[in-house]
This record gives C-alpha cells, sequence and structure tokens, in this order.
C-alpha cells in the first residue's frame, strides 16, 4: 500500500493546532495586562488559596459535567460558534467577580466555566463533532485539562498527547458510565475520577487568575479583561482539540499523531542547535 499522504491545508491546520496545544499563553497574556510576571506574582498568592482554588476547580469542572450532558444540547444548528458572544458574557461575569476580588472570583468561576463549556460546544459541532453523544460531551470538559498546562511542565508527560493519554481510561469509563446511567455524580465514581483528573489541571489556570485578581490593579474592569482572556484561551484550545480530532477521523489517530509528534521532534532539533 502507499503510504498516506496529508494535504496540504490540513497539515497547516495540523500544525496551527500544535502552536496553540504545545505553546500555551494564558500566562503571557495576562502578563500582559498586568504588566509583570504572572510567575513572581502567584507566588504571592496566599497558601491557604490554593486549597480553595482546587475546590473551585472541582466545582467548576462537576458543573461543567452536569451541563455537558443535560443543557449542552441546542435545538438550534448555527454554522458558526458564537465565540465573541460567549466572551461578552465571560466578561460580564468576570467583571462582577474582580469587583469582590478573590472570595467573588471564587463565586464566579463555575458560572464563567459553565459559559466557557457552552462555547467549546459550538466549537466542537463547528468541527463536525456530534454534541448529542456522551463522548463528544465529555470531549468538550476535557479542554480543561488542556488548557492547564503551563511552559514549564514536561513535554513528555503534559504534551497534548500525553495528556490525552492520562486521561483516556477515566474518560472511556466515564462516557460508558454516562451511556448507562446518566449523569449522578453522586452515585458515579467513575465520574468521579475524571472530574478529579481533569480538575486538578483546570486549577493551575485558575491558579494563574488568581494571582492576577490579587493585584490592586486589578478591579470589575480589570476582572472583565482577564476573564475575556481566560475565555479566549480556552476556545482557542478548544479550537485546536476538535480540529485535531477532525484530522482523526479522516485519517485515523495514528497517522495524526505521528505527525503531530513529529512537528515536537523538529521544535527539539531547533532548539539543540541554538
Amino acid at each position: 500500500l502507499m503510504p498516506m499522504r496529508i494535504e496540504a491545508d490540513d497539515m497547516d491546520t495540523l500544525y496551527s493546532a500544535y502552536l496553540t496545544l504545545e505553546h500555551p499563553s494564558l500566562a503571557a497574556r495576562l502578563t500582559s495586562v498586568v504588566g509583570t510576571s504572572i510567575e513572581i506574582v502567584y507566588h504571592l498568592l496566599p497558601k491557604k488559596w490554593y486549597r480553595h482554588i482546587h475546590y473551585t476547580a472541582k466545582i467548576a469542572i462537576t458543573k461543567a459535567f452536569e451541563t455537558a450532558v443535560s443543557s449542552i444540547r441546542s435545538d438550534h444548528h448555527e454554522a458558526s460558534a458564537h465565540e465573541t458572544y460567549f466572551k461578552a458574557l465571560a466578561a460580564g461575569s468576570g467583571g462582577v467577580g474582580g469587583f469582590f476580588g478573590l472570595p467573588g472570583m471564587l463565586l464566579e468561576i463555575p458560572v464563567t466555566t459553565t459559559l466557557m463549556l457552552r462555547g467549546i460546544a459550538e466549537i466542537a459541532r463547528d468541527e463536525g463533532e456530534d454534541v448529542f453523544q456522551p463522548e463528544t460531551q465529555l470531549a468538550c470538559v476535557q479542554v480543561f485539562a488542556l488548557g492547564g498546562k503551563t511552559e514549564m511542565d514536561d513535554a513528555a508527560d503534559t504534551g497534548y498527547y500525553g495528556v490525552r493519554l492520562a486521561l483516556s481510561a477515566y474518560m472511556t469509563a466515564a462516557v460508558a458510565e454516562v451511556a448507562a446511567h446518566g449523569f449522578e455524580v453522586e452515585s458515579g465514581p467513575i465520574v468521579l475520577k475524571a472530574i478529579n483528573a481533569i480538575a486538578s489541571r483546570f486549577g493551575v489556570a485558575i491558579s494563574q487568575r488568581a494571582a492576577v485578581q490579587i493585584l490592586p490593579v486589578v478591579g470589575a474592569v480589570g476582572g472583565a479583561t482577564v476573564n475575556t482572556i481566560f475565555m479566549h484561551h480556552f476556545q482557542s484550545m478548544a479550537r485546536a482539540h476538535f480540529a485535531v480530532r477532525r484530522l482523526e477521523r479522516k485519517y485515523g489517530e495514528e497517522f495524526i499523531r505521528v505527525q503531530y509528534e513529529a512537528f515536537g521532534k523538529e521544535d527539539q532539533a531547533r532548539r539543540s542547535f541554538r
């Protein structure tokens, strides 16, 4: 058999997805807004808040799961996702949270996460996914884990396919459980394990955002701006994630993974020559 060849446009799409998924920009974007390194501010965050942030991440992902298997479905099927609309809603939510500082942010994050999920679901539909299927619905929630990495993460363990592999057992079992019994957090230990796995990574992104919220210059207006960046970050990750999945359906998962990982090897080779 002749080796499969990927079309030029699809190769460009895959490379663009690779750049988005392997080079997260949330911290950089937040830094550009506040004018100081997020890593520096991050260490100023009171230690007790890390526990609150993890709990908030878990609550947010739980609500996202609930939304994924209930109200994520829409009776209308527009041609394109309303990304700007959801950014505007997130800005409003962030403005309210920003007005009340960190406590307000922790109350507002589950609301923002649900808004983000609705936007992610529309992006998934744009990329040819069936949002009525539990597997697609939970793939939408998976985006929150993909968007929580940092530039300092070890590439082998936390690269896009590394995270997908780490979550695959949880997600496959959760899809089967939801398909068979519906969404029941209290009686679904498999779903709870998936929630905890995603929340642990989503907490990284929330912590970066919380670090910004402690700065005096960030109030209601700053909160709206920060939340818009937060929303845009996860929309970008979702667009890349579902573009990869679309290409996997077209060419096969193994073929696309090999092509994707080749970009990483090229990056490493370039860095070694610097």
